[in-house]
């Protein structure tokens, strides 16, 4: 059984950092890249940053590049994402994600709120 944990949301003032987690079971991880996907409020959800399964490439979206920084620990199933300089148009819930054989798995997410 699939399952991916979030942790590590929560509310800090804009130019703060959080460090997202997400803890991974029920498959081969190392296999597999690991996606972070979050969603605004009356928005779509997006992706924010992909890892390769071996973590040798990461990929990012231009509005969190030089920001954020997706990596993984294929030893602790763990994958993670550094948020630094965070600003409000930030705040959404944060999702990971793992495509396995054409389908989608996600956590539960978890809320980043940036406000001051």
């Amino acid at each position: 059984q699939v399952q991916l944990v979030e942790s590590g949301g929560g509310l800090v003032q804009p130019g703060g950092s959080l460090r997202l987690s997400c803890a991974v079971s029920g498959f081969t991880f190392s296999r597999y890249a690991m996606t972070w996907y979050r969603q605004a409020p009356g928005k779509e959800r997006e992706l924010v940053a992909r890892i390769s399964s071996g973590g040798g490439s990461r990929n990012y979206a231009v509005s969190v590049k030089g920001r954020f920084t997706i990596s993984r620990d294929n030893v602790k199933n763990m994958v993670y994402l550094q948020m630094n300089s965070l600003k409000v148009e930030d705040t959404a819930v944060y999702y990971c994600n793992a495509a396995i054989s054409g389908l989608n798995y996600w956590g539960q997410g978890t809320q980043v709120t940036v406000s001051s």
